[in-house]
């Protein structure tokens, strides 16, 4: 038998670019490209950093006021406690009456031909960190019953995606710190990946490198433009094969130091550190 593809081809594209995303742009414009290829619509609102219920940040297809989710009944949804995934804009009213003559539909809706509309929540345990609502047209219908299963499928892939921005930003906002404070030492201080690539090198490590590959008088004529000394990245290379073939960590050497071929009291330290993982 021939199986059906469990994602839709038309999707992959924007399913993949939705996980490649490294930051809030990236990830809307990912996010819009992907359900305006899954669900047909009329307008997409994502919104970030509810507090608690007005967001700080707003992205949409059409102009839509950002006081949208402090219409009751939808205010007093997202301040509660259902912390529901999912929430028919319908099914916030006793009927269809109700929701037709109620602010959010005259001010929200009604504006840009709207009859339905759904929103798909994202909780961090109290905290909502992002919703996506997705408004239709009368013409467009409500969500059949296929459609809702396909948003609950790709409901798990946007949590996923908004993990992993979550880690990124707070990776990003580490590193940021950690660069200001390597910036204002005044020891010549490198910070190097697992990989031995440059993250960051502070002033006084760039003229250290031009020090080491010119000598000092050589130095002070040019822009200090020089590589990290070979010898200083094969002596890493070192300390890490060590620090791999230990058996344990009480024996697992952490530090080393250099010396320049000609110069020794040209010297650098090398200082192994273990990176906490994100929390």
């Amino acid at each position: 038998m021939k199986r059906e593809p469990i994602i839709d081809p038309a999707i992959e594209r924007p399913l993949l670019g939705l996980h490649r995303a490294t930051n809030i742009d990236s990830f809307w414009k990912a996010a819009r490209r992907l359900l305006s290829t899954a669900i047909p619509n009329q307008l997409i609102k994502m919104t970030f950093q509810h507090n608690p219920v007005l967001p700080t940040i707003a992205r949409k297809t059409r102009p839509l006021p950002n006081d949208f989710f402090a219409a009751e009944p939808l205010r007093s949804h997202v301040s509660g406690r259902s912390r529901k995934r999912f929430v028919r804009i319908g099914d916030l009213f006793s009927n269809r009456s109700r929701l037709i003559k109620s602010v959010l539909y005259r001010r929200y809706l009604a504006p840009h031909h709207c009859r339905h509309g759904v929103i798909l929540f994202f909780w961090k345990s109290q905290r909502l960190i992002c919703a996506i609502t997705i408004m239709r047209t009368a013409a467009q219908g409500d969500l059949a019953p296929a459609e809702m299963k396909l948003l609950r499928q790709l409901y798990r892939q946007f949590r996923t995606a908004l993990h992993g921005l979550g880690l990124l930003e707070r990776e990003q906002s580490a590193r940021t710190a950690l660069e200001e404070l390597v910036r204002r030492l005044p020891s010549p201080t490198i910070l190097l990946r697992w990989n031995l690539k440059p993250v960051y090198q502070n002033r006084a490590a760039r003229d250290f490198c031009s020090v080491w590959e010119k000598g000092p008088s050589e130095a002070r004529r040019t822009k200090p433009r020089s590589p990290i000394p070979p010898e200083i990245l094969d002596r890493c290379r070192q300390l890490r094969q060590k620090w791999q073939r230990s058996s344990t960590p009480r024996t697992r050497s952490k530090k080393d130091r250099v010396h320049h071929p000609q110069s020794p009291h040209l010297r650098a330290t090398i200082r192994l550190r273990k990176q906490a993982r994100p929390a």
